[in-house]
């Protein structure tokens, strides 16, 4: 890997880290150029555009890795349940105690941002729905209807997003543990009758 590549990757996952740990606002420049490492010039370089352009890589890198963890973990099971449940106890142990998601999680910076900076509002709203374009998928091979297939991607992200925080806030993962064991109550089919 050439030192420019690497530069730039060491900024982003500075960021990432620190975005993660303090939110956007509490994370300056200086910041992020004292914990990488790198020089000050060099992040202009890459980020001419600043901060707010070095997040929404931030945003992008993050939505890469997590795509990478959601479609590892589906692509153990093709049952529809026991993929949600596997995933979201892995969430719970990230986000519980000692976990150390970095990168994440997304919706404390589109919670700071989505009303003063579009253009991460723009990233984040980009990266949720990828996400959810991967829980749809399961729920379509699972054979439910495409409405209904992103209706529940829809819900299972509202509920792991409301989950993370939750664990996060509580230093715990019992909020997403509690999450996965309603999982087969709330997303098994039901079959209707025409």
């Amino acid at each position: 890997m050439n030192e420019k590549v690497k530069s730039k990757d060491v900024l982003i996952e500075t960021a990432s880290r620190l975005f993660k740990v303090r939110g956007y606002c509490g994370v300056g420049l200086n910041d992020i150029i004292e914990e990488s490492g790198i020089p000050k010039g060099s992040l202009y370089y890459y980020f001419p555009e600043g901060k707010e352009q070095l997040a929404i890589a931030a945003i992008d890198n993050t939505k890469k890795l997590v795509m990478e963890d959601i479609k590892h973990i589906f692509n153990k099971t093709s049952n529809l349940i026991d993929a949600l449940q596997a995933y979201v106890y892995e969430l719970s142990k990230v986000f519980g105690e000692g976990g150390d998601p970095i990168g994440s999680p997304i919706g404390t910076i589109a919670g700071e941002k989505h009303s003063t900076s579009e253009p991460i509002r723009l990233a984040c709203e980009a990266t949720f729905k990828s996400w959810q374009s991967i829980y749809t998928e399961k729920f379509l091979e699972a054979g439910y209807p495409e409405d209904q297939a992103k209706s529940l991607a829809t819900v299972f992200h509202a509920l792991t997003e409301g989950g993370i925080l939750l664990a996060l806030t509580m230093k715990s993962g019992k909020p997403l543990e509690a999450i996965a064991e309603k999982i087969p109550s709330l997303f098994i089919k039901k079959l209707v009758e025409k």
